[in-house]
């Protein structure tokens, strides 16, 4: 403790940041390195090794010609954004410190947090969609977006056209051109291609450079980005961006997250992309709160050592699985049979992943058995968490599609979506083993 006349001025909350060091005598650091102190500086905040919650709405200017700068650069008079902090709906400490080390995994320039990754994807949508306008996607999409598209866009006069996951050149040509043709008759522009891979519940992959190419040929790629869901491979085992996507979508509760304890959600990609989207986060809200920001930075700094045993969990756990008499078949990357999947996983993925979908042999009667007699895994929706979860997703998840549309997409009722976790691998065999013989 010092007395009053030892006490210095206080330091002013994050304004100027650490400089960002990346590289050490020539050498890259890893993000895994960077994710320990990247953005912070333990001097701006009383020496605390680790960043503070910030929980404040408002933020005191130096002065106000300093508060004059900062909203011209928010409402868009300046270019350049704001250059300091100033209200909680814009931005904050902790959650520029997050988005910081976000885009360092994907090697972006920028990235924005939300506070869901469904908030995520509907502001990114709406920041890019105008009435006429025609949205391109794969399917299967996660089903809250997928309904976002078709049920909510569709009031606003914004159509879409979809096309398979493992679609090919020729045949994504062939929707881009439909789709090009149909924004001409409405008066409006494709607006995006909005791309999940791999597709939810199914594991099926997407071309991402082939939808690039196709793209490129067709459309506009200064005004048509295309962005892409990563939440089942991300952060650690694909990389979007370096394969033609411009901007790669999170939900953060899954594996970033990782504890099954927040709700938040991300994108990333060029600033050029980003601006539009963070003007309306501006407006309407939706960045992650201080806390939930908080707890993601102390979560990345596991990420990679939590995916890296999930995905060793799950390669042992679907060994055990392939050939059990009462699995109809899994939806493994690690086992892909189709040789054009297994070509775009050979160019797109560093990794299998730890979520799969197992059929089960029957129908939904036996799904649920095998769900209700699991003892380790807990029945429940979302994934990449340190425990083992399972679900049915005709039943739950995609309940909402309609039969007809998941009977297309192979979303069938005796189709279990497995996320593992961090567990035992034996254990979790020993548990699956024991849920399959009550079938």
């Amino acid at each position: 403790m010092t007395d009053a006349t030892d006490a210095v001025e206080t330091p002013t909350p994050r304004r100027n940041p650490k400089p960002k060091v990346k590289t050490i005598n020539g050498r890259e650091l890893k993000p895994s390195t960077l994710m320990m102190g990247h953005g912070y500086d333990p001097a701006l905040s009383e020496g605390s090794l680790k960043a503070p919650i910030f929980l404040t709405s408002t933020f005191a200017f130096e002065n106000s010609a300093a508060g004059k700068r900062h909203f011209e650069g928010i409402t868009g008079k300046r270019p350049g954004g704001a250059e300091g902090l100033v209200y909680s709906r814009f931005n904050g400490p902790n959650q520029e410190i997050l988005e910081d080390r976000l885009a360092i995994w994907d090697g972006a320039e920028d990235a924005l947090s939300f506070s869901s990754g469904m908030t995520a994807i509907t502001v990114m949508l709406l920041a890019y969609c105008n009435a006429g306008d025609v949205i391109v996607h794969s399917g299967p999409l996660y089903a809250a977006t997928e309904g976002f598209v078709a049920k909510v866009l569709s009031k606003f006069g914004i159509t879409y056209i979809d096309f398979a996951a493992g679609a090919t050149r020729a045949e994504i040509d062939a929707v881009l051109e439909k789709a090009k043709a149909q924004a001409a008759d409405q008066g409006g522009k494709v607006a995006m291609v909005y791309l999940e891979s791999p597709a939810n519940p199914t594991n099926a992959l997407v071309d991402v450079e082939a939808v690039k190419a196709s793209r490129d040929a067709i459309l506009d790629a200064e005004t048509t980005p295309i962005a892409i869901d990563n939440t089942f491979l991300g952060p650690l085992w694909s990389r979007p961006l370096d394969h033609g996507a411009d901007i790669v979508v999170y939900s953060l509760t899954k594996y970033v997250g990782g504890h099954s304890d927040l709700v938040a959600g991300s994108i990333a990609g060029a600033k050029k992309w980003m601006d539009p989207v963070r003007a309306l986060r501006n407006t309407m809200g939706g960045i992650a709160d201080p806390n939930t920001a908080w707890m993601l930075m102390r979560s990345l700094e596991t990420v990679e050592l939590r995916m890296q045993r999930a995905g060793e969990n799950a390669a042992k756990v679907c060994a055990f699985l392939k050939d059990h008499p009462k699995v109809e078949g899994l939806g493994y990357l690690g086992f892909i049979e189709d040789p054009r999947q297994q070509d775009i996983y050979d160019r797109h993925c560093l990794g299998a992943g730890s979520t799969f979908s197992l059929f089960v042999k029957g129908g939904e009667e036996e799904a649920f058995r095998f769900l209700d007699a699991m003892k380790i895994a807990k029945l429940a929706v979302s994934l990449g968490g340190t425990e083992t979860l399972a679900s049915c997703p005709a039943a739950m998840t995609h309940l909402s599609v309609p039969d007809e549309r998941k009977a297309q997409l192979g979303i069938t009722p005796n189709l279990v979506r497995i996320s593992i976790g961090i567990e035992d691998p034996d254990d979790l065999i020993a548990d699956f083993g024991q849920a399959l013989d009550a079938v």
